[in-house]
């Protein structure tokens, strides 16, 4: 018999099975306005080194819920684990796989930046990069406006190859690969950059007047995808979570800590106040660093749907268990682990 107490365990294949990309935008949509209303709080990540790996943890809280995010991202391999606890009783709720929801919320958040900032007849869509967070990218797009053609450029030919059929045969919409960033982005009505660039390969001559343009990919001060002339362009600048692009983001820190942070606004704001507006004569721009609410949203989703389609595996409440110091075992020399001085001290007192 299950107690009503019990955490739940929920798979990657529950999670899958429980939440589509649709439902992780409208999720996303929700957790952004509620921050921008100060109902909802984000925890910014932080990340500690060790050799040519790390340890990232973050999080965030959405009503009666609290979460944390966290993974070591090591050359072999990761396992990203996301954990809620009710924010008033301290009770573990739910331990999530979060592979597949993390690919529903970096791509699920460039929809919803989509959703607001984009031409509503958006027909093309240049997608920059090919690696494992492409697919979530595209398929996010085509959610929220009428794409007809994909554009897939990426330094590997093979891969960019590879990619554009498998979007043509998974999402059913013309993709096509092409040999250049110009190629891709000419006329193009939404460009998304998810690579791991380290130098900028997108300027301003490749957007065409209206175009929206995602960029995902440097999310470090190490990393960076598009030139600074393309900030000349813009009409709404959007990011994500402001202190996060002010500390990492060395596009954004290059334009703006010299001119003010005024004229950067966050998607919450955007979509709390209703700000929905696309302007035929500029660009739009969104920047996306990762947002610890946003994987607490998508997980409280999941968890919702767990519970009323009886999907997870309970496990109980971790319990207190009483610590093993008898007497005996911290005098004289029946505890090896103590010198003889320490083993005097602990006797005489």
């Amino acid at each position: 018999m299950n107690n009503p107490t019990d955490a739940l365990w929920i798979t990657e294949q529950d999670v899958v099975e429980l939440l589509a990309l649709p439902e992780a935008i409208s999720a996303l949509e929700d957790s952004v306005a509620a921050e921008a209303r100060g109902s909802a709080r984000n925890m910014s990540k932080t990340m500690l080194q060790y050799g040519r790996s790390n340890l990232h943890a973050l999080g965030g809280q959405l009503d009666d819920l609290v979460g944390t995010k966290s993974w070591a991202h090591a050359e072999a391999g990761t396992c990203p684990l996301l954990l809620l606890w009710d924010a008033h009783d301290g009770r573990l709720r739910a331990v999530i796989e979060a592979f597949a929801l993390g690919n529903l919320r970096t791509g699920g958040t460039s929809g919803l930046a989509t959703k607001w900032m984009a031409s509503p007849q958006a027909r093309v869509l240049a997608m920059v990069g090919a690696g494992k967070q492409a697919m979530s990218q595209v398929a996010a797009i085509l959610a929220v406006r009428p794409i007809e053609q994909v554009r897939v450029f990426s330094r590997d030919a093979d891969k960019r190859r590879a990619f554009a059929a498998r979007v043509q045969q998974e999402l059913g919409v013309e993709s096509v690969p092409v040999e250049s960033v110009e190629a891709a982005t000419d006329d193009a009505d939404v460009i998304t950059l998810a690579t791991r660039a380290s130098a900028p390969f997108l300027f301003s001559r490749h957007l065409k007047d209206g175009a929206h343009l995602n960029a995902i990919g440097a999310i470090g001060p190490d990393r960076e995808e598009f030139a600074q002339d393309v900030f000349d362009r813009t009409g709404m600048v959007c990011v994500d979570h402001l202190p996060a692009v002010q500390k990492l983001s060395r596009e954004f820190m290059q334009q703006f800590e010299r001119r003010g942070w005024e004229a950067v606004h966050t998607l919450g704001a955007v979509v709390a106040k209703g700000l929905r507006r696309w302007d035929p004569k500029h660009v739009s721009l969104f920047k996306a660093m990762g947002m610890g609410l946003s994987d607490v949203a998508l997980g409280r989703a999941v968890l919702e749907r767990a519970l009323a389609a009886g999907l997870g595996r309970r496990i109980p409440q971790p319990r207190k268990a009483p610590l093993r110091w008898p007497a005996a075992e911290y005098t004289g020399n029946h505890n090896p682990g103590l010198t003889g001085a320490m083993a005097a001290q602990t006797a005489s007192t």
